[in-house]
């Protein structure tokens, strides 16, 4: 079996699997010799914002020394980019061979009448192996969907738990209110293992509160009011952080999104905890913020130039907080797509009543789960918007919506990571100025 032929394996593992317990998930781990605890790890939840938690930890770990796997998901062009290794992504030889251990494991499983292990437990099976077989010191793990039966939390003795940003997203798994997906995401806490969340929510803050306080874990909460801003243009955000340790460092990312500095204030929360159990420096802190890289969340991919995978409420309102700081200063285009199991009207809707933008383009993606172009022009127009034009071809849609651009504007692509991974292959293709 080559390499093409495990991913497609893995592919269609779905038709033939369902969900197992967290049981089965430590039996898998057990029987592979417990690759998990060959490393120490930082396991991360929540609705939005988990990925780039993880990306600006990671970062922060590198420029302390530290060799440390990056488990995140999905992915937005290749299935590799789920396993990095020292922030790199593992090649096609080291995803083969940890495919392979995982595939015999599945394979003695079936024969013995138990369950294949599914589609994203295969992946966070390899992820185990690949890490342990590269001897990293940490791993930053981001959960997959929820958190309470996620296959991630099958790590028993994580050295922190972080929970970010909780919204309405995914509610016919975890729930149709905030408290009860709330209540999925603190699954992750663990006794005495100290949780470092996002507070901003009060719904959320007090399901978290009240689980960490039944299982005896430290907890710390963080919420905008910490974060103090003194710099967001198109290069980036400058900010400090309202606390005795950090004092008065400024810190600075390089995401135009505001969000993403609660983000990076949760990272630096959770350094601030770990200070005895992972030493370094200040300077390591701000070097890893500001070198930290984090495809498809308000990535800037070509001069002004900005994909961003926002594709539920929270994310499209986000999105729209950060667009709406530009439009004074700059003409704004947009290329917009989504699939069908996302609710594109409100989308749609939020994005035409929060900017003006002087162009619109709208495509297709998702495979058997795209929408026709058409329907997204339609409901823009009810929307009010003028100068939408339909282009099915993702590559042409993005070469019209960058022309529009021109040389003095910014370009938004957004509505779904599908519409970033394809963009982004467009970019590594073709050469843009």
């Amino acid at each position: 079996m080559n390499y093409e032929e495990a991913v497609a394996y893995i592919e269609e593992t779905p038709k033939f699997t369902k969900k197992n317990s967290l049981d089965h998930t430590k039996e898998c781990l057990k029987r592979l010799g417990n690759p998990e605890k060959k490393f120490r790890v930082i396991h991360v939840a929540g609705t939005n914002g988990k990925g780039s938690t993880c990306a600006f930890l990671t970062s922060m770990l590198r420029e302390a020394g530290y060799s440390c796997g990056l488990f995140t998901s999905p992915h937005l062009i290749k299935i590799n980019e789920r396993f990095q290794i020292n922030e790199t992504e593992i090649d096609d030889e080291v995803f083969l061979s940890a495919f392979f251990k995982v595939k015999n494991l599945a394979d003695e499983l079936v024969e013995e009448g138990s369950y294949h292990p599914t589609y994203f437990e295969m992946l966070f099976l390899m992820g185990m192996v690949i890490f342990a077989d590269a001897n990293v010191d940490y791993v930053t793990l981001e959960t997959g969907l929820g958190g309470r039966l996620d296959a991630t939390t099958s790590v028993e003795n994580p050295v922190a738990c972080v929970i970010t940003s909780i919204s309405m997203d995914h509610t016919q798994y975890l729930g149709n209110t905030i408290a009860e997906i709330a209540g999925e995401k603190a699954g992750i806490i663990v006794p005495e293992v100290p949780v470092i969340f996002d507070g901003n929510d009060p719904e959320a803050a007090e399901v978290i509160r009240k689980k960490a306080k039944e299982l005896g874990s430290p907890f710390f909460e963080v919420t905008r009011a910490d974060a103090k801003i003194y710099k967001n243009n198109k290069a980036g955000i400058d900010f400090s952080l309202n606390n005795a340790y950090y004092g008065n460092t400024i810190f600075s990312i390089p995401f135009i999104a505001k969000y993403q500095v609660m983000n990076a204030a949760l990272a630096l929360k959770t350094m601030e905890v770990l200070k005895e159990v992972i030493p370094a420096t200040c300077e390591n802190l701000k070097d890893g913020i500001l070198h930290t890289r984090w495809q498809g969340r308000m990535e800037t991919v070509l001069p002004g130039v900005i994909v961003d995978g926002a594709h539920n409420e929270d994310g499209v309102e986000k999105f729209v907080e950060t667009a709406a700081h530009f439009q004074e200063e700059y003409p704004l285009t947009l290329l917009f797509s989504a699939v069908d199991d996302k609710d594109y009207t409100d989308m749609i809707a939020s994005i035409c009543q929060g900017i003006h933008f002087h162009h619109i383009v709208v495509t297709q993606v998702g495979g058997y789960r795209e929408v026709p172009a058409c329907k997204f022009a339609e409901i823009f127009e009810k929307n009010g918007c003028k100068n939408v034009e339909v282009c099915e071809d993702t590559e042409e849609a993005f070469q019209k919506a960058y022309q529009a651009k021109g040389e003095n504007g910014m370009l938004f692509c957004v509505g779904s990571l599908y519409l970033v991974g394809e963009i982004k292959d467009v970019i590594r293709r073709k050469k843009y100025d």
